[in-house]
């Protein structure tokens, strides 16, 4: 594609060389140049791509572009014959740049955006079974995995991806004949300019609460609400939880979006009423189509409840019928939240995502609701990541589960110990019967050993995930796996 194609649209672009160059590929991977291509370098976290510019002409690159402000720090590394071009910033320029590249995918697809602490990936699987129960083939890009149609095509490193990755699967979507995509939108992402020119028709915001507070991440909780606010700067329509006391700000602060809500507690555009939770599905009352109706979903829980609503209030735009979203919600499954491991022992083993206090709390309120016996709690906190949280959950935990194994999730960098020290901390408040074990196997071994058949066992924080982060590097972790490890050595001793 023609480099000036590329860069049309970008605000304060200046350039030294040719623009009517043909460009191969475009890329913020020096390790990925190819003679003729592209290369951006943004400024990252940890690591600064200006300093991997001599590798990329190297490789082959014709083109440079750099940020405006690294200009006299890079400009002795990119000789007069490669095209060299700065912007205010590389990252909004990169997520344009993609944009153009591929044709703009997305304003060739129903493009649904879902946002929110809590519940984007259940409401993204629910969205895209309703719709295809529907007969629309619809992609889905999210926390667990990116999908077109039933074909994975590959599991997930991060919630939303980069802006070039981003394009390059709505592209495929396109090619391959979907109709619609729903994704999960992050903060990060928002706040990151991954999806700036992505052309979205709907978006969601599921809920609001504390959660991704870090020096890496958002620096306080306004910060974390404005990134997630942008997203319905770009939408058409938007559906939000009535019910949340920070997502009803959002109508005033987008006042382009069409905004309609669902909720339980509050009247709503989208209502749910006669709600029955049982250990196995949620069941409800609500206006579809104009007629009341009755739904059932086999995933327990109040928060079912109002991923539903959701799901249903955006395929109701779309056109779907009653029918096919009653269908949909009955049979759909999503890996790693509130999902019930079967087991030799028929112990009732749930696996779920639950890594915030409000999640936590939730997913341990809903089994507390149905178990006959003991909530038995095995979760830990994630390394560099908010450390605030941890003696909150810790607490939490202590008021809720009859039993807490305090543990190890994802330490990264940091001492495990130390993070499971700090979630004690929380829990001495509550004089709840506690052990720490920061083995994470050994502390599922424990909470099977000590469980029986009316008991729940609980293992948050992990979900979908199938790996243990150690200071940088991924370990293969998968918890159904170790379950039946543990079971089988049992019945084997």
């Amino acid at each position: 594609m023609e480099l000036k194609k590329i860069l049309a649209g970008i605000e304060g672009l200046k350039a030294r060389g040719n623009l009517d160059i043909n460009i191969n590929k475009i890329t913020n991977n020096s390790k990925e140049i190819e003679k003729g291509d592209m290369f951006i370098a943004i400024k990252g976290f940890e690591v600064d791509g200006h300093k991997y510019i001599s590798d990329a002409i190297e490789k082959g690159a014709k083109v440079v572009l750099v940020q405006e402000d690294m200009l006299k720090e890079v400009m002795q590394q990119i000789p007069q014959e490669i095209v060299l071009v700065t912007a205010k910033d590389t990252r909004m320029a990169t997520s344009i740049c993609a944009c153009n590249f591929y044709d703009n995918p997305s304003r060739k697809i129903w493009l649904i955006g879902i946002t929110g602490t809590k519940g984007k990936t259940t409401t993204t699987f629910m969205i895209k079974s309703i719709l295809e129960k529907q007969g629309i083939k619809t992609g889905l890009i999210g926390t667990i995995a990116t999908y077109i149609g039933e074909k994975k095509l590959e599991d997930s490193d991060r919630t939303t991806p980069d802006s070039i990755k981003l394009q390059s699967t709505f592209a495929k979507m396109v090619e391959e004949g979907c109709k619609a995509c729903v994704m999960e939108v992050s903060s990060q992402s928002l706040k990151l300019h991954r999806v700036d020119g992505c052309d979205f028709n709907i978006g969601v915001f599921t809920n609001f609460s504390e959660d991704h507070i870090s020096p890496k991440e958002h620096p306080n909780m306004e910060d974390y609400f404005e990134s997630k606010l942008q997203l319905f700067k770009m939408c058409k329509y938007g559906y939000i939880n009535v019910d949340d006391i920070n997502t009803i700000r959002v109508p005033d602060l987008a006042p382009n979006c069409m905004i309609k809500t669902y909720g339980i507690d509050n009247e709503s555009d989208m209502l749910a009423k006669d709600i029955t939770i049982t250990n196995s599905y949620v069941d409800f009352r609500v206006k579809v189509n104009g007629k009341n109706d009755r739904m059932k979903v086999d995933i327990p829980g109040r928060f079912s409840v109002y991923n539903s609503l959701a799901a249903i209030s955006v395929t109701e735009r779309l056109g779907t019928s009653t029918e096919n979203i009653k269908e949909a919600l009955e049979t759909v499954k999503v890996p790693g939240r509130s999902e019930l491991v079967e087991n030799k022992l028929g112990l009732t083993i749930m696996i779920d995502y639950a890594h915030s206090p409000e999640s936590l709390e939730n997913i341990l309120q809903a089994v507390k609701s149905y178990t006959r016996g003991r909530v038995i709690s095995v979760f830990g906190c994630g390394g560099d990541r908010d450390s605030a949280k941890r003696p909150i959950m810790g607490e939490i935990s202590g008021k809720i589960a009859s039993y807490t194994i305090i543990t190890s999730d994802n330490p990264r960098t940091e001492d495990p110990e130390k993070i499971v020290e700090q979630i004690e901390e929380g829990i001495k408040k509550t004089k709840s019967q506690y052990e720490c074990i920061v083995d994470r196997t050994e502390a599922i071994k424990r909470a099977i050993k000590m469980a029986n058949k009316n008991d729940i066992i609980v293992l948050a924080g992990k979900g979908h995930e199938t790996y243990q982060e150690i200071n940088h590097e991924k370990h293969h972790y998968d918890e159904r796996e170790i379950i039946k490890q543990i079971i089988e050595d049992m019945e084997n001793a």
